[in-house]
């Protein structure tokens, strides 16, 4: 327990709250259901042979197939409706190839996931050293999401030729007793795909997350950086208060009429001077006296 408290002590934990560790999270739950639910399926279907004679049918034939669906190895016994003889019956392909594929991929990416968060808890620090981690983690990534690509069509269109192999109409075809009209075929029970059909999706989801977080593992590298503008510089803001803007403009009205200020009183002087100048050089008049 000391060492499981000291791990946990030492742990970054807060690496899961950001996207590249929360997402890794959700790859490794994600890649569980996908394996789990492809490679713990079984399934089973039922049919009936009823023939003329009552005593030679068999109402309840039942097919029981499994992961990883070598169908062309699951056989069944059917009655030939001739003195209570039966053949023995093989279903058609073997789609163990998409199947295991899809599976092994689930579960490399399981252990990837669990190794991954290991190293973003307890060695973050040198898993950012010199780049080499993300740079590694990345081509790691991106061959997983192509993977998951590649395993999750084929294992749909796998999964889509084992429907059609498990159909009982499509089995009840392969009896020879029932291409006689006397004898009545019928389907009694299909099978249930809810949980290959969930598979198929969980691979898709899979593919979304994996693809998805390249661009976070992306960033870690450090490439993008030097492509990073800097923000242009933040204008200085304008003074919000009436009384600051007063103090630091001046009304423009205000100094274009203290530019033209006519100096009246001067003006009138120097018009009284030249006035007088004037009429002291043309002479003065006589007086009334001595004109007369």
């Amino acid at each position: 327990m000391d060492v499981v408290n000291q791990l946990v002590a030492q742990g970054q934990f807060r690496i899961l709250k950001v996207p590249l560790g929360f997402i890794k999270v959700l790859e490794w739950f994600f890649a569980i259901f996908a394996f789990s639910t492809c490679g713990s399926y079984s399934g089973m279907f039922q049919m009936s042979v009823e023939c003329k004679n009552r005593t030679d049918s068999d109402l309840s034939i039942e097919v029981e197939f499994e992961y990883p669906f070598r169908l062309h190895q699951v056989y069944f016994d059917a009655p030939t409706c001739k003195g209570g003889t039966t053949d023995r019956l093989f279903l058609v392909g073997d789609y163990s190839s998409s199947a295991e594929f899809f599976v092994t991929i689930g579960v490399f990416a399981f252990l990837y996931s669990t190794a991954a968060l290991s190293i973003y808890i307890f060695c973050f620090e040198k898993y950012k050293e010199n780049n080499k981690g993300p740079l590694i983690d990345l081509g790691v990534t991106g061959v997983f999401a192509f993977m998951w690509l590649v395993s999750s069509a084929a294992w749909a269109k796998g999964l889509s030729d084992v429907k059609t192999a498990t159909d009982p109409d499509m089995v009840i075809t392969m009896i020879p007793a029932c291409d006689m009209k006397e004898n009545l075929c019928r389907e009694v029970h299909d099978p249930v795909m809810s949980g290959l059909n969930t598979s198929v999706a969980f691979g898709f989801v899979n593919l979304i997350l994996w693809v998805g977080n390249l661009w976070f593992v992306f960033k870690e590298t450090g490439i993008i950086a030097p492509f990073m503008r800097a923000p242009p510089p933040q204008a200085k803001p304008a003074p919000d208060a009436y009384g600051q803007q007063g103090a630091y403009e001046q009304d423009p009205y205000a100094s274009n009429q203290g530019g033209y200020q006519p100096n009246y009183s001067q003006q009138g002087y120097n018009q009284d001077a030249e006035y007088g100048q004037g009429y002291g050089q043309q002479g003065a008049p006589t007086s009334f006296s001595n004109q007369m």
